[in-house]
Formats: C-alpha cells, structure tokens, sequence
C-alpha cells in the first residue's frame, strides 16, 4: 500500500496527515488548471509566445500541461479561494506566501508572471511547480518548496512519462524542464 501512495485503515488510525497530503493535491491539480487556462488566454499570450518561440509544439504544451502565473498578487489566491481551499492549506502547499507588516497580515500567490511547469509524480498527482520569468529579471527560477507531497531530492521530472517509456531499462537525464521537455518532443520519451 505504501508503495502505491495508499493508506491501510487500522483502528484508531488518524488520518489527518493524509486529508492534509490529499488536500495539497487537489490545490495543486486545481492551479495546473488555472495556470494552463491563463496560458491559452489573454493575459498569458507573451508566456505562450516564449514557449512557441522555444520550439514547442501545442500538443506538447498540452501534454505536459504548461501554463502561466499571471502578474499580479492574487489572481491563483483569489480563484482558489473560490474554489474552497483555505489561506492555511495554500501557505503549506507552497503556492501562496505569507507576510506581517505593521500588524497586518497579508497573502500573495508564491508564482507571479511567470511560465509554469507542472511537476506531476508516477501516479499522476501535481505535487510541485517550476516557474521560469519571461524576462531577464531574478531569480530566474522558482520552484515549490518542500512539502507534504513533494522532497525536491526524491523527484525526477516528466518520470510519470518516462516510465511508460523505457527501453532495455534506460533513461536519458537531463537538467533542466525545457530540455527533458524538448527532448520528448523529439521523440526521446
């Protein structure tokens, strides 16, 4: 079971840490979702220049579910608000920070104008993000932090696609999204 992600129920078992893990994977689902649509949509028509200009393909967009975190401070906070999740649950899933200043508290989303990359596991599940700007400004990359869900040190991306892949028991590595991206796109899966 705890090879395939499940939960065995015993007596007595508490299972607020797996509502807490599933929770994190729904938001996490539901902001693929919207950064895909933002993506396909007007506010994300410069992230879908980058990315076409890069060389990919729609299909490959589509396929490996890229989109775009518009430029604002609430725009994911705000949709997922809508759609029931709570500040808490977005701070520990990484995708919404947390400031204090001068006894106010306020929360913004953690990706903002920038290229999305899911980051999906074997199973299927979301359980991260990578966010790359359009421009020259810094960081160049952010990425989900360690979560309940996802331990950067345990990850491979686009491993849910290459497992279905593999040939006399290779893989292919490469370092960054947009280069295992291309490569599949050429073929190398």
């Amino acid at each position: 079971a705890r090879k395939f992600g499940l939960n065995m129920p015993e007596d007595g078992y508490d299972d607020t840490l797996s509502r807490r893990r599933g929770r994190i994977l729904s938001a996490n689902r539901e902001t693929a979702r919207f950064y895909h649509s933002e993506l396909l949509g007007e506010r994300g028509r410069a992230a879908l220049d980058y990315l076409l200009n890069r060389g990919l393909t729609m299909q490959t967009i589509r396929r490996f579910g890229l989109g775009y975190a518009p430029n604002g401070w609430t725009p994911l906070l705000d949709h997922l608000s809508q759609s029931g999740y709570t500040e808490a649950e977005l701070i520990e899933a990484n995708l919404v920070r947390k400031s204090e200043k001068n006894g106010k508290t306020s929360y913004f989303d953690n990706f903002r104008h920038r290229v999305m990359v899911p980051i999906i596991d074997i199973r299927g599940g979301v359980i991260a993000f990578g966010g790359r700007v359009l421009d020259d400004s810094k960081p160049k990359y952010i990425n989900t932090s360690d979560t309940l869900v996802y331990k950067k040190s345990r990850e491979l991306f686009a491993l849910n696609y290459a497992k279905n892949s593999l040939e006399d028991g290779r893989l292919i590595l490469a370092e960054g999204y947009m280069d295992v991206i291309a490569l599949h796109q050429a073929g190398f899966t």
